[in-house]
């Protein structure tokens, strides 16, 4: 039992990590899923001539990148 005590914050910090980096593979794939959507979107407002659909995307696009 005293084993496991000394453990218990070693637990808590490994699942605080855990926690973290999955929150970051996370956040790095709906990141990577909108910049794909933001330039699918750019190339129909080329395609139709949109240009304040085009410099609203490309500005969103740098915010996020």
């Amino acid at each position: 039992m005293e084993k496991f005590l000394l453990n218990a914050p070693q637990q808590t910090e490994m699942k605080i990590l855990n926690s973290l980096y999955a929150k970051m593979v996370l956040d790095k794939a709906l990141r990577d899923f909108r910049i794909e959507q933001i330039l699918k979107e750019i190339d129909k407002s080329l395609q139709y001539r949109n240009k304040e659909k085009f410099l609203r995307l490309t500005e969103e696009l740098n915010f996020i990148s």
